[in-house]
């Protein structure tokens, strides 16, 4: 009896002794066993170059005679040109024993390749005293029926022991430890002993000798007790090596081997190999009293026997693994429907279900990590203990067990596992009691976490056949008479074991796998979840300032231009700081204003959810709108502005946002182009695509820089103070939405060349997109402000004109009625003075406002703050939609809002100290056509008493809203006040000049 446990090491003899039956050459043993006879022929004269000793006995002749000679010496033509025919079959070589005749003698011929010899192995054939094919069939139906792997092997061994005659028929399998048990016997007679359930160290067959048992389904020895016929030449003639004869069943066995056997009281034996998944798994081992000779035949029997069972012992396992495993698959859902569920870490959800986090292994302790949190389980080791462990398992144990899942056939399990912790972590060894067995598995995040099972040593004992450490002889390591001999006694041997554990099943190990999977699942979709919420949440805090900042901004604008106004009739210095103080708020508010806008875009870049109306534009008109919009900014810096565009280009685009484009990068060319300068934009249609140019000869842009100038947040600080690093981003952001590419080419001091391609539209034109432009038959200069051009009529100068000149006519007519209807109402000069000065001055503050904006449009809630401010802001409420006005439409709306207002302050709600209005608008897109509704409420004034006849402030509003916007205006005297409701026709394109 001796207590073990897995950490101690082999005492040093053993070791060496060990090393030494490591070493041994026993592929290349230079002899056979003397029941057959060897020979080695050249593959392409098949001449004969090695022959054992003992062909005399066999085959009549010495090898002296036969060496050098061909093979028709030995085979008759018949024989000769079965073996020239098997040489040109690789594939069946192998498999394919032949029946040849050397003299009188009936010989079985098995033929394997080596390099370019052909090794031939020749054995006596005897007559089979048994029906032996009728036996073969029936041991073959009768492992095919098992469907366990106690049946399994029962039936093997003794169906075996039946065919071949031995006495004692043992199924050896090998331990993950090491060693082998035995699991299966069938004994017949009392010469040999039981060793059912004994185990044997894994010394007992060195690495080098299970390799060759995985290579050979079959290894006999009829005589233990045999002596070995040498080869001769001992090495081979082609290279001078020795003979490597792994593959022939004739090779002589180790010495070590034989005296091993002889001690156990087994004069022949034979082994079967039992391979899984191209890994030894087993041996059936075959040992009888008494030399026992089994024929070519029934050894090649049983090599099918053993493949056969091969495949029954992986396909029962398979089958009670899978079944183990849809047993666990109720306690998996239950803990991936905990994890998904969980309000914190996906880990969460197993530390709410313990119960069923340890049913799932089997386990008796569990740990459960959390970014530093612990959570323990059932029987476990210390708090400490468990953190230096996982620590150990994460940096050390998983990278180790990787290597081992090729051999274990475990291959792409994320998990690590251990029944004997001991032997590889040491430290282990102090809570073995709670912790030999551990499955652990991490994920990849940059926080500890784990998941861990643990299962106590079993503490029992271990049987042996013989004692496992009696192994070597006393003389000393390196003398001559030092090496392996196999122990003298077999008896059985106790040791007591600790530092194991139960085993693990393949079931647990792929339960821990496919929770590790199934956790990982749900931390990445919980990982995806949080960076979708949190670009939700970063867009809808961008939209919201945005949509937040506008009208305070508007607001600040609106009133730094209207104190500036009253600042500019007072030359005071002190008057004329302030003015430049309010220039400067109302510029920041401006960029604050842009940046904005340009905020939105980049999100909505980000996100990949860029929105683009996109319709057949032509170019040219585009072009034009947008060098009109900027030619004011180059005439200030003289710089010549040349535009040239290919006739009937069309391209299929959202305009606003090509627009902004060609803006933002005319915009760059003018801010980079010095006084005197000069910028060309030219567009140029291609095959299948339209490519824009623009070409300044400003500073350039460095090499260093040019590679960065479309990333978010860049601008080059020298000369581009004013710049957010946001606009060429956004640019091509559009331009790839539209699946165009935009791109640029510079050189410092040398001015830059961006260009952008845009999928050319090939489709019919709808005539609301029609231009003049787009009928000449010449590229046509649309922009031109040379010295030499500003003396010719251009086109685009003569439409700016038409548009200023339809515009003032307007103007005059509104003057004009606004005159007469006031001199109409006047009784004094005195009185229309005062009246038609306070009509004209609201007319000039909408078209103040208007120029602020290029004369493009002005907010609905501008106009209101304008109005209001002769009665205080507090006394008018707004509601409703704050909407862009036309030019045309703001100008009708300020006249009116002046009227009412002054209507309130003269006879309505503004004459008593309470009086209130409420003003509403709304925008109705819904209806066909479009409308847009204005709704006045007085409330809280005098009580008014219905008139038929309308003042000629209400005279004006219904003429301004009937005639210039054909609308209708309604008023409604009641008791509580005037309401005057105004609704409109909303056009969706309107035409302003810049």
């Amino acid at each position: 009896m001796s207590h073990h446990t897995p950490e101690q090491q082999p005492v040093p003899d053993l070791e060496a002794a060990l090393a030494s039956c490591a070493d041994e050459p026993i592929r290349i043993p230079g002899a056979i066993q003397p029941h057959g006879v060897l020979l080695t022929l050249r593959a392409d004269t098949l001449q004969i170059e090695q022959v054992s000793a003992n062909c005399i006995d066999l085959l009549g002749q010495p090898a002296q005679a036969l060496l050098g000679q061909p093979l028709a010496v030995l085979l008759q033509p018949q024989h000769l040109d079965q073996v020239k025919q098997a040489i040109s079959r690789p594939l069946a070589i192998d498999h394919e024993p032949l029946q040849v005749s050397v003299g009188t003698r009936q010989l079985g011929a098995a033929l394997h390749r080596l390099d370019d010899i052909l090794i031939m192995e020749l054995e006596p054939i005897v007559e089979p005293v048994r029906d032996q094919p009728r036996m073969i069939a029936r041991v073959l139906r009768n492992l095919q029926a098992a469907t366990t792997l106690e049946s399994l092997f029962d039936i093997s061994v003794h169906e075996i022991q039946a065919l071949t005659g031995f006495d004692r028929v043992m199924i050896y399998r090998l331990e993950p430890q090491g060693h082998g048990q035995v699991i299966g016997q069938a004994l017949v007679g009392d010469e040999l002993p039981d060793y059912l359930g004994l185990n044997f160290p894994g010394s007992d067959i060195p690495a080098q000798a299970r390799e060759l048992y995985r290579q050979n389904w079959v290894r006999v020895i009829p005589d233990t007790q045999y002596t070995p016929a040498p080869l001769i030449p001992p090495h081979r003639p082609d290279t001078g090596q020795p003979l490597d004869l792994s593959s022939a069943t004739l090779r002589s066995v180790s010495p070590v081997h034989c005296e091993y056997l002889k001690n156990m009281g087994v004069r022949s034996s034979m082994s079967i190999s039992l391979i899984s998944k191209n890994a030894l798994w087993g041996l059936i081992a075959c040992g009888h009293p008494r030399p026992l000779w089994i024929t070519r035949e029934i050894r090649e029997a049983c090599a099918l026997i053993g493949q056969l069972l091969s495949a029954q012992i992986t396909a029962i396992v398979a089958t009670q693994t899978q079944l183990e495993r849809e047993v666990k698959v109720n306690v998996l859902k239950q803990l991936s429907l905990s994890m998904v569920t969980a309000k914190g870490d996906v880990f969460d959800g197993l530390v709410n279900r313990p119960e069923w986090l340890l049913s799932l292994t089997n386990a008796q302790g569990a740990a459960v990590l959390i970014e530093g949190r612990l959570h323990l389980f059932g029987k476990c080791p210390t708090p400490g203990q468990v953190r230096a462990l996982h620590v150990w398992i994460r940096d050390v144990g998983l990278p180790r067990q990787a290597l081992k899942e090729h051999v274990q056939g475990m291959q792409g399990l994320g998990i690590f596992h251990g029944d004997s912790m001991q032997a590889d972590y040491p430290a282990s060894a102090h809570y073995m009691g709670v912790a030999s067995g551990v499955i652990a598995f991490t994920l990849p995040k940059p926080v500890d976490n784990a998941v861990m099972w643990f299962r106590p040593q079993l503490a029992s004992p271990m049987s042996w056949g013989g004692n496992p450490q009696h192994h070597v002889s006393h003389s000393g390591v390196g003398t001559a008479s030092h090496r392996l001999h196999p122990r003298q006694s077999f008896a059985v041997w106790q040791q007591q074991v600790s530092g194991i554990a139960l085993p693990w099943s393949r079931a647990d190990l792929y339960a821990a796998e496919d929770l590790r999977r199934s956790s990982l699942e749900n931390d990445l979709a919980r990982q995806v979840q949080r960076e979708r919420e949190a670009v939700r949440l970063r867009d809808e805090i961008v939209a919201v300032v945005s949509h937040d900042l506008r009208n305070p901004m508007s607001i600040i604008i609106m009133q730094c231009g209207m104190m500036q106004k009253w600042a500019v009739s007072d030359a005071l210095v002190e008057n004329r700081r302030i003015q430049r103080a309010l220039g400067t708020i109302e510029m920041a508010t401006t960029r604050m204003s842009s940046l904005l806008e340009d905020l939105l875009d980049t999100a909505k870049i980000d996100a990949g959810r860029y929105h683009l109306t996109c319709v057949p534009l032509e170019v040219a008109p585009l072009l034009e709108d947008a060098c009109a919009l900027l030619v004011s900014l180059t005439a200030q810096k003289n710089i010549e502005l040349n535009c040239t565009v290919a006739p009937g280009l069309i391209i299929n685009a959202d305009a606003e946002r090509i627009f902004q484009v060609l803006s933002n990068l005319l915009g760059n060319a003018i801010k980079f182009t010095a006084d005197g300068g000069r910028i060309d934009i030219d567009v140029i249609g291609e095959e299948n695509s339209v490519l824009f140019n623009v070409v300044d000869n400003g500073v350039g842009i460095a090499a260093e820089h040019l590679p960065h100038i479309f990333q978010r947040y860049w601008s080059v600080k020298e000369g581009n103070s004013r710049g957010n690093g946001l606009g060429l981003y956004i640019s091509r952001g559009i331009i790839e939405a539209h699946g165009g590419a935009l791109w640029a080419h510079s050189e410092a001091g040398a001015g830059s060349r961006f260009s952008f391609r845009l999928e050319r539209y090939v489709g019919p034109l709808n005539e609301q997109y029609s231009h003049p432009l787009k009928q000449r038959k010449q590229a046509t200069r649309v922009v031109d402000n040379s010295p030499q051009a500003l003396a010719q009529a251009d086109p685009g100068r003569g439409t700016l004109l038409n548009e200023l000149n339809h515009r003032v006519k307007n103007t005059l007519a509104t003057v004009q009625a606004i005159a007469t209807l006031t001199a109409y109402s006047s009784d004094s000069l005195a009185s229309f003075r005062t009246r038609f000065d306070a009509r004209m001055q609201a007319l000039s503050q909408a078209h103040d406002s208007l120029s602020r904006t290029a004369w493009v449009s002005i907010q609905l809630f501008e106009l209101v703050d304008q109005a209001r401010a002769v009665c205080g802001a507090a006394r008018v409420t707004l509601q409703g939609d704050d909407v862009a006005l036309t030019p045309k439409v703001s100008l009708t709306v300020a006249m009116v809002l002046h009227e009412l207002m002054s209507n309130a302050l003269h006879h309505g709600a503004f004459t008593t100290p309470s009086g209130q209005v409420t003003i509403h608008s709304t925008l109705n897109l819904t209806d066909a056509p479009p409308t847009f509704s204005l709704v006045w409420t007085e409330r809280l004034g005098p009580v008014v008493a219905h008139t038929p006849n309308k003042g000629v402030g209400l005279r004006l509003i219904q003429r301004s809203i009937e005639r210039e916007l054909n609308g209708v205006a309604d008023m409604d005297f009641a008791a509580t006040g005037l309401r005057c409701s105004i609704l409109i026709p909303w056009l969706h394109r309107t035409t302003s000049l810049p």
